[in-house]
């Protein structure tokens, strides 16, 4: 289930009604009273926080997080996963874990929730259908080689652990941040002003929209939770041969339409014209009687 990022606020009756009808709650959320408000709805929630470490892989901690939650649902109980934001947003375990039942035969559903994504697009004003949305998940934006779009908007997630190969940190420091700078530099001018971002977990916090230039990004105060919005850098390019190719498209249905109108004037005209007065009464789609006997006159004996 998604909870949604912001306590209390957020979060669906549908979810609601899961978290208070199962058995046994497993949370995984943003804010430890935010687990406190879960512990008001339900009288048995496990945190999953605990199998976080420092140092620990985080695969061996989803896995534990993972079978923590599959031993209740075998051994019969309905089991709910609360997760904060949207449980199916940078979030393995929810995947993970239906996965799983489902393998071994069990029912098991995703409830969405108000994710961070949908947090940053409403308090940076940003629609993603306006100049389009690249989104990537900031290590892989560097491991791999990724088509950037200077023209679109870029949102690199959890750069607070950027080029962390071990998935054992929670931060990775300035250096590994200057090969995320000298990535970007490819696409961006380094005075490019960029937006670190984080949704607001309680109703009295405010969001975290902290501009700088990407130059400075190496000493900034970074932490997972941390979402840089690259803005576009360029005005978008418009493809003028494939504008061309569907204006011809367009034209070609427009003189079909045309053909079509004129069709059904020229049809409609000669029901009307010259129409004996004893087929005043016989609907203009069907076929008068004097037009029946003109088509069968060169057939008729006289």
């Amino acid at each position: 289930m998604g909870v949604g990022m912001m306590l209390g606020a957020h979060i669906g009756p549908r979810a609601r009604a899961t978290i208070e009808q199962a058995d046994v709650v497993f949370g995984a959320v943003s804010d430890p009273l935010v687990e406190l408000w879960l512990q008001q709805m339900h009288g048995d929630v496990r945190s999953l926080q605990p199998y976080y470490a420092e140092g620990k892989s985080r695969h061996d901690t989803y896995r534990e997080m993972i079978e923590a939650m599959l031993a209740e649902v075998r051994a019969g109980r309905q089991v709910c996963g609360a997760f904060y934001g949207h449980p199916g947003v940078f979030a393995r375990v929810p995947h993970k874990a239906i996965a799983q039942a489902r393998a071994e035969g069990f029912e098991a559903h995703m409830e969405p929730g108000v994710s961070a994504e949908d947090c940053l697009y409403a308090d940076l004003g940003i629609d993603p259908g306006d100049v389009g949305c690249q989104h990537y998940e900031a290590s892989q934006f560097l491991f791999y080689r990724r088509r950037v779009d200077p023209s679109a908007y870029l949102v690199l997630w959890q750069v607070g652990v950027v080029g962390d190969r071990t998935v054992t940190r929670f931060n990775t420091g300035p250096a590994y941040r200057r090969l995320l700078v000298e990535r970007l530099a490819e696409d961006y001018p380094a005075g490019h002003v960029v937006t670190l971002y984080e949704a607001a977990t309680v109703a009295i916090a405010a969001p975290r929209m902290e501009q700088l230039p990407l130059s400075r990004l190496a000493e900034a105060d970074l932490r997972m939770q941390t979402t840089m919005v690259v803005p576009p850098a360029v005005a978008l390019r418009r493809d003028e041969a494939m504008m061309e190719k569907i204006r011809r498209l367009d034209d070609g249905v427009q003189a079909r339409v045309e053909r079509a109108r004129t069709g059904e004037e020229d049809a409609a005209s000669d029901d009307h014209v010259d129409t004996p007065r004893g087929d005043a009464a016989i609907p203009p789609h069907l076929p008068s009687r004097a037009a029946a006997d003109r088509h069968a006159g060169d057939h008729s004996i006289a």
